[in-house]
């Protein structure tokens, strides 16, 4: 474990989601913490199937994480190239190796045939397989057979008998019988590998000490060990992390948050948030404590801290530790990285000058310990910004309508325009004595003053929500006020 050498090794046939960027983390946490290399393979042998753009989003994925790859593309290493695609005579010599030591053989029958082989077994209650009709040709009709230009796959022969063992790292040694296994395919008729035999090669080539990847590839294991025998090579600790659920205890899908990875960053977390929430997801430190720096992520991460249970994805818990993570971080990154969001809502112009500028960032400063998600501050800070608000229509009814609130509000503005130095502390002062001078107080000031105001029955302090405003946008919306909320009142 002095040095370790792990993959994380997607297919660019879909974007970056939780549970493979889990693998990733895992990999990296492991690799950081045991010292070695951390590989980005690229597995792009499934070429119908490639989506435009995915390879890039998986790698802007990994370095908003901060997880930055060893080896791989664009940054190059002793075992390059880091794409299949790139590496397929790699694949035939091996699968000629096979096919000389009697561990694999070519395979004519054509899709139709095969389909009305299924067709047959499944009629007859037999379990589905190749049946070897290939395995019993002759070395004569296999050369005749490529002569003549007919198309083949390469099968791997697994053995009739016996039992196929492996020790997992999370699970124990799991065990299977090598009759349930099917003749499987490792090279296809256009040349390109499968996932079985590419992994196997790449992972063996490029010294991979640790294979961690999904809970659903443990019944694909025993094909790789066998290839790994039959090749002579050692192969490497195999961890399988457990699946990841939803709340439901079912299937993580898109209502539980499994979307594109990037799609949390879009939404306002912090990647420091993502990080401590993904390496929850199937591993524990041993103990209560769910808050982690990276640094001490790193530290304690152990492969022998992963579980044997499913994990759930729990939207509100990873909105939690987000918000954590808002108050604890420097009041200058959150405001640069929420004012993105305030233009993409249009409520503050692309170029600010500097006056604009400070208010901007002085109404961030004050609603950043209310924000759960960078994205919230759209909704905590747009009555700031518009001067036509959107008034609570409950706060309406239940603050606006009472009797006493004209007089209230008009003996607010009499002392709000004597205050000299619109401070928190100055206008704190004179609403409660405008309340006092009518036998008000309390919240039936506060509440009344908050809706005239901002429109809402909750946010930020008031009086420093009003200092923030300025005394000309809070005597002007104290004046509007009660002929905006009229008919409101009057329903």
């Amino acid at each position: 474990m002095n040095q370790v050498r792990v993959r994380y090794a997607p297919s660019p046939t879909g974007f970056a989601h939780i549970g493979n960027i889990r693998t990733a983390m895992y990999d990296w946490l492991l690799r950081k913490h045991f010292g070695g290399s951390f590989i980005l393979r690229i597995e792009d042998t499934d070429q119908a199937r490639l989506v435009p753009g995915a390879l890039e989003e998986i790698m802007e994925s990994l370095r908003w994480l901060g997880m930055q790859w060893d080896e791989g593309p664009e940054v190059g290493g002793p075992h390059e190239p880091y794409f299949q695609s790139q590496r397929l005579d790699l694949y035939k010599e091996a699968a000629s190796k096979l096919i000389k030591n009697g561990s694999a053989y070519y395979c004519f029958c054509t899709p139709d045939r095969l389909a009305e082989m299924r067709k047959n077994q499944e009629a007859e209650k037999k379990p589905t397989g190749y049946d070897r009709k290939c395995y019993l040709l002759s070395k004569e009709e296999i050369n005749q057979n490529i002569e003549n230009g007919v198309p083949y796959v390469i099968r791997f022969k697994v053995p009739d008998s016996g039992t196929t063992v492996f020790t997992d790292a999370v699970r124990g040694e799991i065990t299977f019988e090598n009759k349930l296994l099917d003749d499987f395919v490792i090279l296809k008729s256009d040349g390109y590998p499968t996932y079985h035999f590419a992994s196997v090669i790449d992972d063996h080539y490029m010294e991979i000490t640790h294979v961690i990847r999904g809970e659903e590839w443990i019944s694909s294991t025993p094909k790789h060990m066998l290839l790994y025998e039959s090749m002579g090579w050692n192969p490497p600790v195999w961890v399988h992390p457990p699946l990841i659920l939803g709340t439901d205890k079912s299937k993580l899908s898109k209502r539980h948050g499994a979307v594109r990875f990037l799609d949390y960053r879009d939404k306002g977390f912090l990647p420091e948030a993502m990080i401590n929430f993904v390496a929850l997801l199937g591993w524990s430190p041993g103990d209560d404590q769910e808050l982690f720096t990276i640094d001490e992520l790193i530290n304690r991460f152990d492969i022998s801290g992963i579980v044997n249970h499913p994990a759930v994805f729990d939207v509100s818990k990873l909105e939690w530790m987000n918000g954590v993570c808002i108050r604890n971080s420097e009041p200058d990154r959150i405001i640069d990285l929420c004012i993105p969001f305030l233009k993409d809502a249009g409520l503050i112009s692309d170029a600010l000058n500097d006056n604009e500028n400070q208010y901007v960032r002085t109404v961030i400063a004050l609603v950043k310990e209310k924000l759960k998600t960078l994205a919230q501050v759209v909704d905590h800070t747009e009555f700031f910004f518009k001067n036509e608000l959107k008034y609570d229509e409950k706060g309406v009814k239940k603050w606006l309508s009472k009797d006493y609130v004209p007089a209230l509000i008009s003996n607010v503005i009499k002392h709000l325009n004597d205050v000299i130095g619109f401070t928190a502390e100055n206008v704190e002062e004179a609403v409660r004595i405008a309340g006092d001078e009518l036998n008000i107080s309390g919240g039936q000031v506060i509440h009344p003053i908050r809706m005239a105001v901002t429109g809402r029955t909750v946010g930020p302090g008031l009086f420093e929500t009003m200092a923030v405003l300025g005394k000309e946008r809070v005597i002007v919306r104290l004046k509007n006020t009660m002929n905006e909320t009229a008919d409101i009142i009057a329903d």
